[in-house]
């Protein structure tokens, strides 16, 4: 049972409308989901317009609406064409005493009674223990018989404030499943953290059915994911669950999309990060094969992997990046990059394809036949001191040193450039552009420069998160240019 549309909508913040409920129904029905809890047929008319509109929608999977243990709720329900209800009666004595202020045996009664009405009035009964995990054992064993012997169809153990552990899980249900000749079904939430593992524990032992959401939303923590249900089954146990797990990630990023709750980026299986790789060493395993740093392939959910370039980066991962961008180095400009990209990594960040293109494109540029290069710069600036730059460079192997001022640093520094290789090739400066590639102080900063040497021109740029450097590197490739002839 997904109950994406009921449970997973009582999210703090999530309020889904018919057409959207609707959309999710379609993909629950299209990935292969038994039962759909489409909502709460006694919340509001609002409510009860979107069940009706899952229930009329032709879908394989049995549609279903939470029903407390009132004929009322009953009634909204079967108005609302529901193939089913998930009657939930409150089990625990702390439910039972202070919430409702009843007692056992009236719950009892209200239960058998509503189910008797239900099914008097054909619907497909699932009984519920709310708050099971907290209930008398032997009361709530004696309720269930009593609610099988009314007429429903299945029983459902509910975990609600997500005190279960494994151990105890596997006990309730071997016992549970003995003594029941009905379906028995999971509810867990997850509060601690065990919502997976106990769902697992618990059809391990004999559970015939498990309640869960996409993307584990819910109240409070959640409840139990579905994806990570599914392909813990899938992968773990080699049990088919006859759910189409290459829709599972789009379907996560549907209800993601729909609720407006973000999935976080460390979550199994369907988190950006799931299939993200950084790490030298990582990278250069899954070039060799991908199963090295990968429990399964990420198109098995309808995934693809990423490599992500930063501080950890190696040279497997920017080679394997280069090449997707169709660019191919040699080892001395492939070193240059890394080194690039791991001074970015440096600053925190993490550099996009655009930032490797520019740093590839550069770093090309650069290590073509060059008489000039830049050894080293000094600059001296301030609100009352006249910005001034003193560059040494090497320009066809001789070291040359020389010093200029400017309107601020930048200008400076390219003043002094021209002024060194003055005596090698008049360059003029035609055009200066600058362009920040990723967002922050820190960016990566793209400069293009066009030069002109007796009629010749040329653009050349620079990339680096220094604007100084950047510009440096700019003027100097566009001059190792416009010197090759």
């Amino acid at each position: 049972m997904d109950t994406t549309l009921r449970d997973g909508e009582q999210t703090p913040g999530v309020a889904l409308n018919a057409e959207e409920k609707l959309w999710i129904a379609r993909k629950l029905d299209e990935i292969g989901v038994s039962v759909i809890e489409a909502g709460s047929a006694i919340t509001s008319e609002g409510e009860r317009e979107a069940i009706k509109a899952v229930a009329s929608e032709g879908l394989d999977a049995e549609i279903c609406s939470y029903c407390r243990i009132m004929e009322q709720d009953v009634d909204y329900a079967l108005e609302c064409d529901v193939d089913s209800i998930h009657l939930v009666a409150p089990v625990s004595d702390l439910h039972i005493n202070v919430k409702l202020k009843k007692d056992r045996e009236t719950v009892r009664q209200m239960s058998m009674d509503t189910i008797q009405y239900a099914k008097d009035h054909g619907l497909i009964v699932e009984f519920s223990g709310e708050d099971a995990s907290r209930a008398d054992r032997d009361f709530l064993r004696s309720l269930y018989i009593d609610g099988v012997d009314a007429g429903a169809d299945r029983v459902c153990y509910c975990d609600t404030v997500g005190l279960l552990v494994p151990e105890i899980t596997r006990e309730v249900f071997s016992d549970l499943s003995s003594v029941l000749d009905v379906p028995v079904a999971v509810h867990c939430h997850d509060d601690f953290g065990l919502a997976v593992a106990n769902t697992i524990a618990a059809l391990g032992a004999g559970a015939r059915e498990a309640h869960l959401t996409i993307n584990g939303i819910g109240e409070r923590a959640g409840n139990t994911a579905l994806e990570e249900v599914v392909m813990i089954l899938e992968w773990l146990y080699n049990y088919d669950t006859g759910i189409t797990s290459n829709e599972l990630y789009r379907t996560s990023r549907l209800v993601s999309r729909l609720t407006g709750l973000p999935v976080s980026a460390n979550k199994s299986l369907v988190g950006a990060n799931a299939f993200t790789h950084e790490a030298g060493i990582h990278v250069h395993g899954l070039l060799a094969d991908t199963s090295t740093y990968e429990p399964l392939e990420p198109e098995i959910l309808g995934r693809e992997r990423k490599i992500v370039l930063g501080k950890h980066a190696g040279k497997s991962s920017v080679t394997l990046a280069l090449k997707e961008l169709g660019l191919d180095v040699d080892n001395a400009q492939l070193g240059e990059i890394l080194s690039r990209v791991k001074q970015l990594g440096d600053h925190g960040k993490h550099v996009t394809d655009s930032d490797l293109q520019t740093i590839a494109d550069t770093v090309l540029n650069i290590y073509r036949e060059s008489r000039v290069k830049l050894e080293d710069y000094t600059i001296v600036s301030g609100n009352k001191v006249m910005p001034t730059a003193s560059v040494r460079l090497s320009v066809d192997g001789k070291e040359v040193i020389e010093a200029d001022i400017g309107d601020g640093p930048v200008d400076a520094v390219l003043n002094g450039v021209r002024k060194a290789v003055a005596d090698f090739a008049d360059i003029q400066l035609e055009e200066y552009h600058v362009d920040a590639i990723t967002g922050g102080t820190d960016a990566l900063v793209e400069v293009l420069v066009k030069l002109s040497r007796d009629g010749k021109v040329v653009t050349s740029r620079g990339a680096r998160t220094d604007i100084i450097m950047a510009t440096s590197e700019a003027v100097i490739n566009g001059i190792n240019q416009l010197m090759q002839n």
